[in-house]
């Protein structure tokens, strides 16, 4: 039997005592300290929270952007069956990220351990690139979304020089804005709020 994943989540009453939102958030200097604050903070068994919204499971939603020509492109992809979460299978992603793991429950910032793993396990970025929290995500019309919290980044390259590690990031490369906005209905949720309320 394999072993169940333990992976990192917040209390839903933490996001009440902030104050509760849905959709996308721009503003989150209200909520950052509190939600990446190791006291509020602790791993649980993925089984257990997958249909439990009373936890939040905190997921780095990490956007590869770069420019050519002076037009924004973005890293899209569609997920693979290979990728963890089964309800978002088939649909297109401008988002890399994944659960943090109690393996990455090193140092001091486990959330940064994680999502740099789950960068290095997806994608080979051949390029330099900083990032920044531009957002956060709560979607509670699907069931997959009530049990999610996204924390969504922007990370700026100096080129477009990004290939997919794994098999499983299908149609994989950099789109233009636009050209990836003229399909949004094929894209996930959390890809959507992304596009609608940082690029259009």
């Amino acid at each position: 039997m394999a072993k169940d994943e333990e992976v990192l989540v917040i209390p839903a009453l933490l996001l009440d005592q902030l104050g509760p939102f849905a959709g996308f958030l721009p503003t989150v200097d209200r909520y950052l300290p509190a939600i990446l604050d190791r006291a509020n903070q602790s791993f649980r068994p993925r089984s257990l929270v997958e249909d439990d919204p009373s936890f939040k499971q905190l997921i780095p939603y990490v956007i590869l952007e770069c420019s050519d020509a002076d037009r924004t492109r973005l890293f899209q992809y569609t997920r693979g069956k290979g990728q963890g979460e089964k309800r978002l299978h088939a649909l297109r992603s401008i988002g890399i990220g994944g659960h943090i793991s109690i393996e990455d429950a090193e140092g001091d910032d486990w959330y940064r351990n994680g999502m740099q793993r789950e960068l290095n396990e997806e994608v080979i970025i051949e390029s330099s690139g900083k990032d920044r929290i531009v957002g956060l995500i709560y979607d509670d019309t699907t069931a997959v979304g009530r049990v999610h919290l996204g924390i969504v980044h922007i990370m700026q390259l100096s080129s477009c020089k990004v290939t997919p590690r794994e098999d499983h990031l299908l149609e994989a490369g950099f789109q233009s804005v636009e050209d990836i906005g003229g399909n949004l209905d094929l894209m996930e949720t959390w890809s959507q709020l992304c596009l609608r309320h940082l690029y259009m």
